[in-house]
């Protein structure tokens, strides 16, 4: 695909598990030759970071076919447009219906990085780690339990991954799991028992990840999150030449 001439845009159909195996076999000069816009999600997660760090070109976590599989989503197609358009000064806002929480006010400039928890999760000790420092990190999952969620926070934590971001954004946690013995605590109040004393601001329930509203974010440009009387995030540059 990245060869045709007569492709501009490649949206992945669907995630699921194996992109890992898959990475260490692409071509990324070739694909670094023959630049496509590039979106997905959830296991997509592992293409995205990849291509992006090894080829200095902008992905994007977003919207995929299976997500029309319940029916059109105008936020989504709108979002989608403006940001690949290349509109300058975008901000991408999550609807109001969302019920997003800011878990700490302020506002943060840096490049965007992140995606699937699990995915970002499995990456720490490799040469594909994400860089975290000064960026704006976003993470969503799926189907995962409370105490799941609390660990791979604290891996990351613990891993020095949170140290020097600038900002926090956890999307949608769809389907969050319970024991017979609850748990007892919200996915905020586990983020905040894990963060709440580091020096960023935290946006929860922002619309990315596997639920119906799903904003199209570069990966790796520069924005800014605004977490105050609003939530955005403001694209600083265009995020397609």
């Amino acid at each position: 695909m990245f060869l045709d001439p007569s492709i501009d845009a490649i949206l992945c159909a669907r995630g699921g598990y194996g992109a890992n195996k898959v990475i260490p076999l692409l071509d990324y000069e070739l694909i670094k030759k023959h630049p496509k816009i590039f979106m997905g999600y959830s296991d997509i997660t592992a293409y995205l970071i990849s291509i992006t760090q090894r080829t200095e070109l902008i992905t994007f976590h977003g919207p995929m076919l299976a997500s029309y599989k319940h029916g059109f989503v105008e936020y989504n197609y709108n979002q989608m447009i403006n940001i690949l358009s290349g509109e300058k000064g975008v901000h991408i806002i999550p609807p109001k219906t969302m019920n997003p929480h800011i878990l700490k006010t302020g506002n943060a400039v840096g490049p965007l990085w992140g995606g699937n928890l699990t995915l970002v999760m499995n990456r720490l000790g490799t040469n594909d780690q994400i860089e975290t420092n000064n960026s704006i990190l976003f993470l969503e999952d799926l189907n995962e339990y409370y105490y799941s969620f609390e660990r791979m926070l604290i891996h990351l934590r613990r891993a020095d991954v949170l140290d020097n971001i600038a900002g926090l954004i956890i999307g949608e946690l769809i389907n969050m799991k319970d024991e017979d013995v609850p748990f007892a605590k919200s996915t905020d109040e586990i983020v905040m028992d894990i963060c709440g004393t580091m020096d960023f601001p935290i946006v929860t329930n922002f619309s990315c990840g596997h639920g119906t509203y799903q904003a199209t974010l570069p990966i790796s440009l520069p924005v800014e999150l605004q977490a105050g009387n609003t939530i955005s995030i403001k694209l600083l540059e265009s995020a397609v030449e």
